[in-house]
């Protein structure tokens, strides 16, 4: 038994449709109990600002944000007994405010995008003294990913070895969190940042080619694109862009349509931001494949070796801690068996919070 909702944070990672040769596998962070990635910072941040002594339960919050962060702090809220103002972009869809409210928050919304967001909760907070938990710059909500996200994946992933890591960029957050941590354990892994083709505003910044071709390049783009949780329109002071090797683009109309097969062939009900992260995934995915491996689901025996005190009867590898273990071939089920290229990516979250916008039509 659990004492509070906030201790089932966590989701499954799932092997999703991939190219010969390599496997794309998926956090699945609908199974959170606020439904998305958001309830990993939401909670973290609140209770690092506990434990500074600068909010006690019965305080208010305030927070903007184009809703899955509310909506994490508004359960986040509930169950720690804080009152909260979310300050929302009005595009965001019907879904999330209601589902803000019924977790007990205000909502007050504006006009234009998160930049107009945020600068109304900023007022309110010198206005009316409220504390906001500052997801754009509070290190706490990389630390959240980085202590939750990634210690899953290098369980789940059962001793494989990770070729890339591929995520959607908002606060930057998910992606600088777990990056780190994958990174201490496969330091040749890449890392693969998702915006919006016409939102492109980290490629801009980084500014080099394009990242149209297979080749991990950058591109530029321009303002416009509609998602909803990802490219906020500016490059966040949390994004650490010297963990990048790469920048994927992603048109809304592709990322819809990958998200409505996903539901349809897959039985994966997730929003657009997870569907931009699969295009760019399966793109990465493409590029590592090596068809010519014998790479077929991992025989139970390796299972087996890897769960045995966390560590594997390797000639050279241990557990989790590296690549994946070089089993001795054996004439049995282990004898020529090799892994394919894994590229893990995130979707943030679930798709019933976009069933108004039409995208499943």
């Amino acid at each position: 038994m659990r004492d509070s909702i906030l201790d089932v944070v966590g989701s499954p990672l799932v092997k999703v449709a991939s190219p010969e040769g390599a496997t794309v596998a998926a956090k699945v962070e609908g199974f959170n109990p606020g439904g998305s990635a958001k309830d990993r910072p939401a909670r973290e941040m609140i209770a690092a600002a506990e434990r500074a002594g600068e909010i006690t339960p019965g305080d208010r919050l305030v927070e903007p944000t184009s809703g899955n962060t509310g909506i994490g702090l508004a359960v986040a809220a509930a169950a720690r007994g804080y009152d909260l103002t979310i300050v929302m972009p009005a595009s965001k869809s019907p879904e999330r405010r209601k589902l803000l409210k019924a977790y007990g928050a205000d909502l007050e919304l504006v006009d234009g995008e998160m930049e107009s967001a945020r600068e109304r909760a900023d007022r309110l907070a010198e206005q009316e003294g409220v504390v906001q938990m500052g997801q754009f710059e509070n290190p706490a909500n990389a630390e959240a990913h980085y202590r939750t996200t990634a210690e899953e994946i290098l369980e789940q992933v059962e001793g494989r070895e990770i070729d890339a890591f591929v995520a959607g960029v908002g606060t930057g957050g998910t992606i600088t969190g777990t990056a780190s941590r994958l990174l201490e354990e496969f330091p040749e892994m890449e890392v693969v940042a998702v915006e919006p083709e016409r939102n492109a505003v980290l490629t801009k910044e980084l500014g080099e080619g394009s990242s149209d071709e297979s080749d991990g390049g950058l591109s530029t783009g321009e303002s416009g694109d509609d998602y909803q949780g990802m490219g906020p329109g500016f490059v966040s002071d949390l994004l650490d862009t010297d963990l990048l090797d790469s920048v994927e683009t992603v048109a809304l109309e592709d990322a819809e349509e990958e998200a409505r097969r996903l539901a349809r062939e897959e039985g994966i009900l997730v929003g657009q931001s997870s569907g931009a992260a699969s295009v760019a995934a399966r793109r990465v995915a493409d590029r590592l494949a090596e068809p010519e491996l014998n790479c077929p689901e991992a025989p139970e025996e390796l299972t087996d070796l890897l769960a045995e005190d966390g560590e594997a009867d390797t000639a050279g590898g241990t557990g989790t801690g590296g690549a994946a273990p070089e089993i001795q071939p054996d004439g049995g089920a282990l004898d020529g068996y090799d892994d394919c290229p894994l590229v893990v990516t995130v979707f943030p979250d679930s798709g019933e919070r976009y069933l108004s916008t039409g995208m499943f039509d």
